[in-house]
């Protein structure tokens, strides 16, 4: 099981990708949360070429992807489930929990530290949200995020199958969460308990900074009410929200070579974590 993961790891994840890409992009168009303040091509361009940027960048740089480095634990006797030998079942969950959580706390270093705020800002420079959103990163965060998961996996030493499972949720449920679709509201509130909806974590990309440093989970929601950093709606509500960065609220920027060269470049005040007053 664990050969056929490392060897099929890259088809899998494609699929899922393309299959929850789809479903997300079918009901956008269906059942939009919000009307687009910009075309979508120009958006989609940009955001979709970054994605293929970014893959072509990890597959070159580091074929054997998270997977990989699992197995190596895990046959090197590397972390701490490879030592206390929980049932497979146990330590699957408590892996994937523990990955979240960690995935939860990076999100609010690259928030706090002004030069991986430089980085993370490509993510929260779109004006628009939907499903594309949910996968523009900048590659050198990818980079940073993924030899971070590297170390994690080193120390916690989980099953290979308990990586691959976060990995497709992780990625799966950022499309979603990203995802410019309208849920019931008295779904979403059942919803939000165990998974972060998309008008949950919408909140994270208004331009006002309380909202844009709140709601930072990706897949599992318990982390943002433990630690303190939940807040349910947006003060000017889901449909008058203001979503992007106080300082980039035009289109001509939005091109794919402006969100590789973006952390590198700009006005003293695109260089800053927002302030309190969103400046």
């Amino acid at each position: 099981m664990t050969d056929w993961l490392i060897d099929n790891e890259p088809a899998v994840r494609l699929g899922i990708f393309f299959g929850v890409f789809g479903v997300m992009a079918t009901w956008e168009v269906l059942a939009a949360r919000r009307p687009l303040s910009m075309p979508k091509g120009k958006r989609w361009l940009a955001n979709m070429g970054l994605v293929a940027f970014n893959n072509v960048l990890l597959r070159l740089l580091m074929p054997t992807a998270v997977v990989g480095v699992a197995a190596y634990a895990v046959d090197s006797g590397w972390g701490l489930l490879n030592l206390v030998h929980l049932p497979i079942w146990m330590a699957v969950i408590a892996s994937v929990v523990l990955l979240d959580m960690a995935i939860y706390f990076q999100h609010l270093v690259f928030h706090a530290v002004p030069i991986l705020w430089r980085l993370h800002r490509v993510h929260h420079a779109d004006r628009d949200y939907d499903v594309t959103l949910g996968t523009r990163f900048h590659p050198i965060e990818i980079l940073l995020s993924l030899g971070i998961k590297f170390c994690l996996i080193l120390l916690l030493g989980p099953p290979v199958v308990a990586v691959m499972l976060f990995e497709v949720s992780l990625n799966a449920t950022a499309m979603f969460n990203h995802g410019n679709v309208r849920l019931p509201l008295a779904l979403d509130r059942v919803l939000r308990l165990f998974v972060v909806t998309p008008d949950m974590h919408r909140v994270h990309h208004s331009v006002i900074a309380s909202e844009t440093h709140s709601n930072f989970g990706f897949s599992i929601p318990w982390w943002d009410r433990m630690f303190g950093t939940y807040q349910a709606q947006p003060a000017a509500g889901h449909g008058q929200m203001t979503i992007g960065l106080p300082q980039q609220q035009d289109d001509t920027h939005q091109t794919l070579l402006w969100l590789l060269v973006y952390p590198f470049v700009g006005d003293a005040g695109d260089d800053n974590i927002p302030d309190e007053d969103g400046s």
